[in-house]
């Protein structure tokens, strides 16, 4: 069982900042820090005071974090950057929004003695005395302390305070991990209610001290307790009276939201995953309703996440394709209209665009990068409307003239055909490049339409389904936002954005099939139509050969990727790899090329070079950052691993920017965090000479002063699949949606349509054939909700007589009515002897979705443990349970966990 915590960040956009050139402007860009450590930096909006991002973000952290925070900065290229200010939500505030904080924040003042980090190690006791008890305080060590000075690091020292007396530990240059191990007493009287103050400074010889933090002890407590030791949290000093300039440095619209899961292991999950597997499986020709339920209950909002989760965990299972083909043919059932189809938000089209994201984001790429990159690099004006055409100068110097609205508009169009019939012949060569599982869906989705929609009227209408997705869902919003696709790091300016917009059109004329609808909507598209003409055409003949793929084939694509592990991460670092002693110097870094697979990190001199491995996966022990002060770069991380004999060793890369950085350290922390032998403690420093530059300890093979952040990971479209969470996140949705579930279900049912209730076992009476007795699914399908029987008195699910159960339930299985999952170890908070009862309701009795793996079968039973249901608690570790086997659900005797 682990607990898991995850931010999704999206920084929309900021309003009203203070300029800060000269120029009465600005160019600002956020920097998000977890616990005063850099984790995202957005791209820089130039020369505006009211700039607009737009990024999102998904941040996954250890429970244990305690705040984030949004630094606006202004970038110079010849000083250090100027902090506008800052907006700082922490974990409780973001945990007393369970739909996320949404809206605008003012900025506040950047003050440095706010500006705390780190943690100090402690020893207190309470010494007795012949005539009076004494207080010691041994101050050992800190770790993560704010680097205060120009070097990227601080020269700290402690003082401690109580009773108007004051002791001071001595001064350890140059360092972020300080040891001290220096012991202090005070005379201590009992009932005494003054508190004992830590604080943290760092020293500076000409300007005064800097503050680091402090810890207040509640000497009372300490009192009863007699001794603590631990690590203390550094606090900011609140007891000075600051001015706020609120409102004054501008505002920053934000949505962030926090999630905290409880992931059990797989075991706990299966029946789920079974669940909905077996309803995927069974696809129409099955009575199932779950997804159907899943989706008439799932709300605008949160359907993206939903589709999202459901479409990941199908994907683990080999099922993606399975379950677009019915959620095809859900959406297909529903619809009269061909116009109008995949056009809404439904659980098709919001798990079709999941789908490829995850499945075809390398496929886009290949497609679309070179086409990007030429337009971003060309940063050519062009415009096709004539009410925005802007009339410029051209010629070389003295020999200027205006050019006219007539060639700005034919040179536009000109540019945008080359663009767009670059990218439709890059297109149409990527039929073999597109991923099998890509294929394979979309030819599920072109038979489907085809079957809905046959005749000449509607020959189009398989090529539009297709191109819905393909073009208008996957490319075209790739064309408009490179950044949110990362096909570029940056953001466009409004030159370069403008022509990605037209585009974006044109592409989605093509997607259209050219339909008159869309030149109605805008005439000045109009020079452009012989290439999207022709471009429809080429599509055509694109799809037709996309789907073309076979079983076999399918097999075949699918087994040659297998055997290429593709990179999860790639690009250009520098690398220092230290090998015995001697100084370390940023100008001994070499450039390389990096490629991270799930087995191996390699390198080689270009990306076309033959490759050369660095080390293995399996033997990484931790990634981590280097600090600033080692290599006069805060973008350097270290990676340690064993060799093939089994020593320690580092390899030092620098990356160029935070978010290269971070993008690096994610990759390596997902794909090692099953290795055995993780470490929990490195140093951040390098071993310079005969010591650690960060703790100044001497022992290389010692204990790290620093902790290890495996859990701190940024989300990307080519993570692993974590099957245990999405089951997690599904289940979690089902619970939120629970009432609606049951009504819903109630609904579809035909037993409920009559709304019936199984007759008592108490009566001697039995139900009659066809009265709507309500009976679970055959085995193999539990949960699947119920069924109406009329053939014979009760079926073989519902045995008649019913067999004994406990006191106050009565019926077959459907009188157990609505069981609750347990208190331990569902997430949802109930009390350890909490009990449930038993309802005589027309309700379908749900088997527990996630059982109790520690939950033993009753005596005699030989059920399997999928099959053992909680019914309710009686006391400390005492449960009744229901089991179901091949004659429905029975009672139990009291079980012991």
């Amino acid at each position: 069982m682990a607990k898991r915590s995850s931010l999704s960040i999206r920084i929309v956009e900021g309003k009203n900042l203070p300029a800060k050139d000269i120029t009465g402007s600005s160019d600002p860009y956020c920097i998000v820090k977890v616990d005063n450590e850099p984790i995202i930096r957005t791209a820089t909006v130039w020369k505006t005071l009211c700039p607009f991002w737009g990024e999102e973000y998904q941040v996954h952290l250890p429970p244990t974090f305690h705040s984030v925070a949004f630094y606006v900065m202004d970038e110079d290229a010849l000083s250090r950057d100027d902090v506008i200010g800052k907006v700082c939500l922490t974990r409780d505030t973001l945990a007393s929004h369970p739909k996320g904080f949404s809206g605008w924040a003012h900025l506040m003042e950047v003050d440095p003695d706010e500006e705390v980090q780190g943690e100090i190690h402690l020893r207190l006791e309470v010494l007795p005395g012949a005539r009076a008890c004494r207080l010691r305080c041994s101050v050992l060590e800190a770790r993560d302390l704010a680097p205060k000075d120009r070097n990227g690091a601080s020269d700290p020292f402690v003082r401690v305070r109580y009773k108007g007396r004051t002791q001071e530990t001595s001064i350890v240059k140059k360092s972020c991990y300080p040891r001290w191990n220096e012991t202090f007493e005070f005379e201590l009287e009992e009932g005494a209610a003054e508190a004992l103050c830590v604080e943290a400074w760092d020293w500076d010889l000409v300007s005064r001290n800097d503050f680091l933090g402090k810890v207040v002890i509640d000497v009372q407590r300490l009192w009863a307790a007699q001794q603590e030791e631990g690590w203390f949290r550094l606090q900011p000093d609140q007891s000075k009276s600051r001015r706020r300039d609120e409102g004054n440095l501008g505002s920053l619209q934000l949505e962030v939201r926090l999630r905290d899961e409880t992931v059990l292991p797989s075991s706990c999950y299966q029946p789920l995953v079974q669940l909905l597997c077996h309803e995927v499986k069974l696809g129409m020709q099955g009575p199932g309703q779950l997804i159907p339920l899943i989706e008439e209950t799932t709300s605008t909002e949160c359907r993206q996440d939903v589709a999202t989760n459901l479409l990941k965990l199908f994907l683990g299972q080999g099922l993606a394709k399975d379950f677009l083909d019915l959620l095809f043919q859900l959406e297909l059932s529903r619809t009269s209209e061909a116009n109008t189809l995949f056009r809404s938000n439904s659980l098709a089209s919001k798990s079709m665009e999941s789908f490829l994201k995850v499945a075809g984001m390398r496929y886009l790429h290949s497609v679309l990068g070179p086409i990007i990159n030429k337009v971003f690099e060309e940063k050519k004006y062009v415009e096709l409307d004539p009410s925005k055409v802007e009339v410029k100068d051209v010629g070389c110097s003295g020999l200027h003239r205006p050019q006219t609205e007539a060639e700005v508009l034919e040179q536009s169009a000109h540019t945008l055909r080359a663009h767009l019939g670059a990218l439709l012949s890059a297109l149409c060569r990527s039929v073999r490049a597109c991923p099998a599982v890509v294929r394979a869906t979309f030819r599920q989705l072109f038979r489907r339409v085809r079957e809905r929609f046959p005749g000449a009227q509607h020959e189009n209408v398989p090529f539009i389904a297709v191109t819905s997705f393909l073009c208008l869902r996957f490319f075209s919003p790739a064309i408009m936002s490179p950044k949110l696709f990362h096909l570029r790091e940056r953001h466009a300016d409004a030159r370069t954005s403008r022509t990605l917009l037209l585009l974006a059109k044109a592409v989605q004329n093509v997607g259209n099939m050219d339909a008159p609808a869309s030149r109605a909507k805008e005439a000045w598209m109009e020079p452009l139509q012989p290439t999207v003409r022709q471009g429809v055409a080429q599509l055509k003949d694109f799809i037709t050969k996309l789907v073309d793929i076979e079983e076999k084939d399918e097999l075949d694509l699918q087994r040659t990727l297998s055997l290429q592990a593709p990179p999860v991460k790639e690009g250009p670092l520098f690398i220092h790899r230290t090998k015995g002693k001697g100084p370390l110097m940023s100008s001994s870094f070499k450039k390389l090329y990096f490629s991270l697979t799930s087995e191996a990190l390699s390198f080689a001199k270009t990306p076309s070079s033959k490759k050369s491995a660095l080390l293995k996966l399996a033997n990484v022990r931790a990634a981590e950052k280097v600090e600033e002060k080692s290599f006069g770069s805060a973008n350097v991380m270290q990676v340690l691993y064993t060799d093939d004999a089994g020593r320690p060793q580092t390899a030092y890369l620098q990356c160029k920017c935070v978010n290269e950085l971070n993008q690096w350290l994610s990759a390596l922390r997902k794909v090692s965090i099953n290795n055995t032998g993780l470490l929990g403690s490195y140093h951040p420093g390098v071993f310079r000479g005969d010591k650690w530059s960060c703790c100044h300890q001497r022992e290389k093979t010692g204990r790290g002063c620093d902790k290890t952040r495996s859990r701190v990971t940024l989300q990307e479209w080519n993570d692993p699949l974590d099957h245990d969470l999405e089951a997690q996140l599904i289940y979690r949705h089902l619970l939120s949606v629970e009432a609606m579930l049951w009504e819903k279900h109630r609904e579809l049912s035909g037993g409920a349509e009559a709304g019936t209730v199984p007759a008592s076992p108490g009566d001697g009476r039995s139900c009659a054939p066809g009265a709507g007795c309500l009976v679970p699914a055959p085995p193999g399908t539990y949960g699947r909700g119920l069924r109406t029987h009329s053939q014979g008195p009760h079926g073989r699910l519902c045995p008649q007589p019913p067999r004994t159960h406990w006191p106050g339930c009565s019926g077959c299985f459907g009188a157990f009515g609505r069981l609750t999952a347990p208190a331990w170890p569902a997430p949802r908070p109930r009390g350890p002897t909490a009990s449930w009862s038993c309802r005589r309701e027309a309700r379908p009795a749900l088997p527990l979705l996630r059982p109790w793996p520690r939950l033993k079968a009753p005596p005699g039973c030989s059920a399997p443990l999928s099959l053992v249901f909680l019914i309710g608690v009686r006391g400390p570790g005492l449960f009744q349970v229901g089991v179901g086997g091949e004659s429905g659900i029975r009672g139990s005797p009291e079980v012991q966990s």
